[in-house]
């Protein structure tokens, strides 16, 4: 299994935070937005990663996370030069993925919830073709939709559909089987010019190999395209921060606790920190 994060775009949506800096590096609390997606992915084991990002933005990526060997995992970088809609990700990311299954997250999308690694590992050992993560919401009308029948099976996917058929948002996780790229080949881009992610899926649907997972209460997912929503999940990340005294999407702390890399390698990353993140990382070293 090998992970694929989605971090393009112009994030018109948040200009003018987004003139100089691409909204996958914007601070969500105290940590750019990219750690959370790739943590996620490092929690459910994936230790071969590739970010995909435009030109311009490549070498602030380089610098956040370099090639990811200080975290006991690979970052490869591959760029996108034109928004040409979620689904191209596959295009580019196909020597990468060489028939590989991936599990793909969008860049902006934060997930948070007790069980969730667990359940994402499940679902890519279970995997026979595509499978989704549903969260239910209010405004169903801003997403991909999701419609299921009495016994959970997924009957209908809409994108942004005017008059939506449920509550059911398809959220930007997704684990997909080594099928995908030569799926994605056959897709035609859309009336904004675009291969569309929820285009891609329907195929799968098509072939009866679609699965959905639906998240539970217990879950947060956190979409921060908007100016109100980066800061709602920056709020939500320092409530649960504080509270517990544990940090979310701590790259370090994770790659520690996965075994990716020793209680030496964590201290060393450690004192290149001069600040609380630093002494945090050191109490996690004594910790175990």
């Amino acid at each position: 299994m090998k992970g694929l994060i989605l971090a393009g775009g112009a994030g018109t949506r948040l200009h003018p935070l987004t003139r100089a800096i691409t909204k996958q590096l914007l601070p969500v609390y105290d940590k750019p937005m990219i750690y959370y997606p790739l943590s996620l992915l490092m929690l459910t084991g994936i230790q071969d990663h590739l970010i995909i990002t435009t030109q311009e933005d490549l070498p602030n990526f380089q610098r956040v996370l370099g090639d990811g060997s200080q975290l006991g995992i690979s970052i490869t970088y591959h760029v996108q030069d034109n928004p040409n809609g979620i689904a191209d990700a596959f295009l580019l990311a196909e020597s990468f993925l060489d028939q590989s299954p991936v599990t793909f997250i969008l860049g902006d999308n934060i997930f948070y919830g007790h069980g969730l690694p667990s359940t994402i590992k499940l679902a890519q050992t279970n995997n026979r073709g595509a499978t989704l993560f549903g969260h239910y919401v209010q405004d169903p009308e801003r997403y991909g939709v999701a419609t299921c029948d009495t016994q959970g099976n997924v009957v209908c996917l809409e994108e942004k559909p005017s008059n939506p058929r449920s509550n059911l948002a398809v959220t930007g996780l997704y684990i997909y089987d080594k099928h995908v790229c030569e799926m994605a080949k056959q897709l035609t881009p859309s009336d904004r010019g675009e291969l569309e992610i929820t285009d891609l899926n329907k195929c799968y649907l098509e072939r009866q190999c679609l699965n959905l997972e639906v998240l539970g209460r217990g879950t947060a997912w956190l979409d921060t395209g908007t100016h109100e929503s980066l800061s709602e999940a920056s709020k939500f990340i320092e409530v649960i921060e504080n509270r517990q005294g544990l940090k979310i999407a701590c790259l370090e702390e994770v790659a520690y606790r996965q075994g990716f890399i020793s209680k030496k390698d964590l201290l060393h990353l450690a004192s290149s920190f001069k600040n609380d993140y630093g002494t945090y990382l050191n109490l996690i070293a004594d910790e175990l």
